[in-house]
């Protein structure tokens, strides 16, 4: 695996983005149209162009009034701020932010929303405020100045109105992987620089012309054996490298990753797990069949928005399922939107370089490429503070406290981690060590074992992935090793 760092990127890149900003690029014949799209569990979201850009808009938190407070919660407190009923340019995901990353937020987050064109205001929903997925302490991207703290995004569909209060419930303090130094907030306080942010992931509306979204973006959600369209022609320098990192898995400028057999999946391994199995491993891989990857060109990723450049781990031991606590409210052709907003999110209103996921799944069992850099590589992730290095973090798209993953999703989960952990050798059902980078769990520096497909709350203290969804591992985890010939 690490020839294939090397190799694919100096040549893949080099050559493969030379040419392509040189000629546009058309795909093969083997790749031209979509098929269309059925709403059952298990298919395949239907195609559609992504024409218009995204935007985000940070609106600024105010001390609500007596007038403004809502008579079932009770009069506002010190520590209640928020903003009333207002017209807004339209968005379909909120979430809210602060100022500093090492603060947690102690108290309500809630959201109510009117949809586009309508008069009809949602109930009160409430805001995941315990989000913990990061990069780990004292790295490049955690320590940028940019990072902020947040809220889980919530996926709330095509609005124009908003209203949102925050109250305070007991003090803020500092999270346990902050430095032992900073002090904590006063009781009955919110943290510092409160905003809302307001997420249009483009496609299907106006942005605010701020200028980062991309236009004409790719069509997303083939299926496995239809043609696909897609001539780059002028593409950035960004979105070239992104889909080349990808190069010997499918044509430059793919909107997908199709599947393949066990045989041909167990031929690859020659090539992207060289240097990395024993040759005991690549004559007899224990691999499942590689699964059809929705590319980021798929979901219609603006690769302008994130930093240039891919960062690496050294292999991949450990896969962490995650749910995005975005809310179950969005349909399968909608799959791509909460993407591009999640991402967008990830950015532009917490500050991270990419999206912190290696990979996302829907809840038809579709899967997606996540932060960029390749799908067959050990990419360093932003999603489990302090276990990033040599793992990988699979979120499905959900919440999954109260609520069962549909099957269609665990059953991706399982043909996703028997495939990525059978190119670096790691048994489903097996046990590994990672050594912590710091958390809320274990000190910096400290050997855990894991399972290696754990939950995230295996690493750090959270109720991530969900009651629901964690209850589920143990069958994820027989099945991916009986996907991988065990």
């Amino acid at each position: 695996m690490r020839r294939l760092l090397a190799s694919s990127i100096a040549s893949s890149v080099g050559v493969a983005c030379a040419t392509a900003l040189a000629l546009p690029l058309t795909l093969p014949a083997a790749a031209a149209t979509a098929s269309p799209a059925t709403s059952r569990a298990g298919s395949v979201p239907a195609a559609a162009r992504h024409d218009l850009p995204g935007s985000t808009r940070s609106l600024p938190l105010r001390p609500l009034g007596p007038r403004a407070r809502d008579r079932a919660v009770g009069s506002p407190a010190a520590g209640e701020l928020g903003l009333t009923r207002r017209d807004v340019r339209h968005f379909s995901m909120v979430g809210v932010v602060w100022d500093n990353p090492d603060t947690e937020l102690h108290g309500r987050v809630q959201v109510r929303t009117r949809a586009t064109g309508s008069r009809v205001w949602s109930g009160w929903q409430s805001l995941e405020t315990h989000n913990d997925d990061a990069a780990d302490p004292g790295t490049a991207e955690r320590t940028s100045g940019r990072v902020r703290g947040s809220t889980a995004p919530l996926w709330v569909g095509d609005s124009d109105g908003v209203e949102v209060r925050v109250r305070a419930e007991g003090g803020t303090r500092t999270k346990a992987s902050a430095p032992a130094t900073r002090a904590a907030a006063p009781a009955s306080a919110l943290p510092s620089g409160l905003r809302l942010e307001l997420v249009d992931p483009g496609g299907d509306g106006d942005g605010d012309g701020e200028g980062d979204g991309e236009a004409g973006a790719a069509l997303h959600g083939m299926s496995a054996d239809a043609p696909r369209t897609g001539a780059l022609g002028e593409e950035s320098a960004e979105t070239l490298a992104a889909s080349a990192a990808n190069a010997g898995l499918a044509p430059l400028g793919a909107t997908e990753i199709p599947a393949l057999g066990r045989a041909a999946t167990e031929r690859e391994v020659w090539s992207l797990g060289e240097g990395e199995l024993t040759s005991s491993q690549r004559a007899k891989p224990y691999i499942g069949p590689r699964p059809r990857i929705i590319t980021r060109r798929g979901w219609g990723a603006d690769e302008r928005l994130r930093e240039k450049g891919f960062v690496y781990t050294k292999k991949v031991k450990v896969a962490f399922v995650h749910h995005t606590s975005s809310g179950n409210g969005y349909s399968c052709s909608q799959a791509a939107s909460v993407i591009r907003g999640i991402y967008r999110y990830h950015v532009k209103s917490m500050g991270w370089r990419d999206i912190g996921y290696n990979f996302l799944v829907d809840k038809c069992g579709n899967i997606y490429e996540g932060r960029a850099g390749g799908v067959a590589k050990a990419v360093l992730g932003a999603h489990t503070l302090g276990f990033n290095g040599n793992s990988m973090g699979v979120a499905v798209l959900g919440s999954f406290g109260a609520h069962k993953p549909p099957a269609a999703a665990l059953r991706a989960i399982s043909r996703l981690t028997a495939w990525k952990l059978g190119l670096y050798g790691a048994n489903p059902r097996g046990k590994a060590y990672l050594k912590s980078g710091g958390g809320n769990l274990y000190r910096k520096g400290k050997n855990v074992r894991l399972n290696v497909i754990s939950g995230h709350r295996d690493g750090f203290a959270t109720a991530c992935p969900g009651t629901q969804l964690y209850r589920k591992l143990g069958t994820a985890r027989s099945t991916a090793a009986r996907y991988q010939g065990r």
